[in-house]
């Protein structure tokens, strides 16, 4: 096996909306800090994402000063408010097959994504304390994530990509497939193999191949959905009738993970 070393690290503060990259993180149970604590609802205060409303795409991100700062990256308009948040206005809130409680802080916020969006739909606010389990066909010792799909990480090798990457028309940047953790070296797919991992200190579990969906046909930069690359894909990483590409991973010890830390990998 060559040398591992990780190579990016991605945040979605808002589950949905663009990403962040960053140099380092501190690893949590249910996820990176700050990563997927947030997201939208419709008026039935069901959870929203790109596979619907591929327009989410199209809203940047940032953070500073404990605030979130919103751009809406089409007509330039943008919207700041407080990672600090009250404890009213809770909501129970349904992501999948779950129904999680939340907090709707800043109805003014809520007003302005409807605004732009032109449905009503709410910001609402996963709170640290709050508990959500991991499939427990797939969790390790009933872990718990936050607002992304179904577990607290994803991990995907850079040698991964490079090999799609080859068979498409078009190369794809990682940003398509939404990560948390991007990796050099090593074969590609290799991460789906893996059981028992570090990265740095921090020590974690591969759980489940992750199974891909439409969201990764929504191009990052237009909101526009194409046919890669599931069609591709499809061709040659289908299994059980699904499209896989990375592993889901949950936290076995908590720290914090930089760029350039080498991954050991335990078990496969």
């Amino acid at each position: 096996m060559s040398n591992l070393r990780l190579s990016e690290i991605w945040i979605y503060p808002i589950k949905s909306l663009r990403g962040i990259s960053l140099e380092k993180a501190t690893v949590l149970e249910k996820g990176l800090a700050s990563d997927r604590r947030w997201m939208l609802a419709d008026e039935r205060n069901k959870f929203i994402t790109q596979r619907e409303h591929p327009e989410l795409a199209l809203f940047s991100v940032s953070l500073a000063d404990n605030h979130i700062h919103i751009l809406h990256r089409k007509n330039n308009e943008s919207v700041s408010f407080s990672t600090e948040v009250p404890e009213e206005n809770v909501l129970q809130t349904t992501i999948w097959n779950d129904t999680v409680t939340t907090i709707e802080p800043w109805p003014e916020i809520s007003a302005w994504f409807t605004n732009q969006l032109n449905f009503r739909c709410k910001l609402v606010h996963f709170p640290e304390s709050n508990s959500r389990l991991v499939d427990t066909q797939y969790a390790n010792n009933n872990e718990n994530v936050s607002l992304a799909d179904g577990y607290p990480f994803l991990i995907i090798g850079q040698s991964s990509l490079d090999d799609l990457n080859k068979r498409l028309q078009e190369p794809l940047p990682i940003r398509r497939f939404r990560p948390n953790f991007v990796f050099t070296g090593g074969e590609p797919y290799e991460e789906e193999r893996w059981r028992n991992f570090s990265i740095g200190t921090v020590e974690f579990a591969g759980v489940k191949n992750c199974a891909r969906c439409v969201l990764t046909t929504v191009d990052p930069e237009t909101g526009i959905k194409g046919k890669e690359p599931l069609l591709t894909l499809s061709k040659y990483r289908k299994h059980d009738n699904k499209i896989l590409f990375g592993q889901n991973v949950v936290l076995r010890k908590p720290g914090v993970v930089q760029v350039g830390d080498e991954i050991s990998v335990a078990s496969s």
